[in-house]
């Protein structure tokens, strides 16, 4: 057995998102010099069982063998009908087993991919299941980052409080490129609001669902955002206001001054 090929593939279905239960069956399968071979693994989602099929094959000019790709079959437990997707292995850009559910949840992943020059760059990724290949895979829409789609400032938009702290804030943004549906705090009207957002790259802002995960309307948000400006806005400028009519009021004598005082507190 190629002892270094076994510790590259391993290595490789771990940070693939298929940990370290593989590992045993791997080297069997490795030991048997059969031209391919499988492994399966299943996890749960919430209420939703994710199976995958992860391909291997042999090279016909050495003992090497390729982890090609893997096959994801999703099923909720509220549904009778099954999603299948396949994704293709390659040299470090790698969708996770975990980005393959949240594609196939049909949110956006944050990736950086690799194309046929070889060259490197970073896109968001979304499947459109409208459309779909001669092999039953839906599309991968991709927005570049020329796109425009700028997920900081698009969050900056919105009264969340985990973008008041840097560790919070950098924490938050990589979970929502990762495709989850991220739990998170917005402040509206000096009030707490537990909420849950997801990338919406296509459209260039987030979408928000409320505690009990139903769509909030956009407009609603920004009207809240709004109101919750205006509300600073407001405190600031009676702030300002009142430093202002310090600074302008005429010098009081400090016999009338100190019964102004005892007055107003009255």
């Amino acid at each position: 057995m190629n002892e270094k090929n076994f510790e590259y593939l391993r290595d490789q279905v771990k940070y693939s998102g298929f940990g370290e239960g593989l590992e045993a069956e791997l080297k069997k399968k490795i030991q048997e010099q059969q031209p391919s071979f499988t492994l399966n693994h299943q996890t749960k989602y919430g209420d939703t069982i994710a199976n995958a099929t992860l391909n291997f094959k042999k090279s016909d000019q050495s003992d090497m063998y390729f982890f090609n790709s893997y096959k994801m079959n999703v099923l909720k437990d509220s549904s009778k009908e099954s999603l299948e997707q396949t994704f293709y292995i390659n040299k470090g850009s790698n969708i996770t087993m975990k980005e393959a559910y949240n594609l196939m949840e049909g949110r956006a992943v944050n990736k950086d991919l690799t194309n046929k020059e070889g060259q490197l760059y970073n896109a968001w990724i979304q499947m459109d299941f409208k459309e779909a290949d001669s092999n039953g895979n839906f599309k991968l829409n991709q927005y570049h980052q020329n796109y425009g789609y700028n997920l900081e400032a698009t969050l900056s938009k919105h009264p969340i409080k985990e973008l008041e702290t840097p560790k919070h804030k950098e924490d938050l943004i990589d979970s929502v490129k990762k495709g989850n549906k991220q739990f998170v705090t917005f402040l509206k009207e000096g009030n707490e609001v537990k909420q849950f957002i997801e990338a919406n790259p296509q459209f260039k802002t987030i979408t928000i669902y409320d505690g009990n995960m139903q769509r909030i309307d956009n407009r609603q948000s920004k009207v809240e955002k709004q109101s919750e400006g205006e509300t600073k806005s407001a405190k600031q400028s009676t702030k300002k206001q009142s430093q202002n009519d310090d600074a302008e009021a005429p010098e009081i004598p400090q016999e009338k001054k100190r019964r102004k005082k005892q007055s107003n507190s009255i």
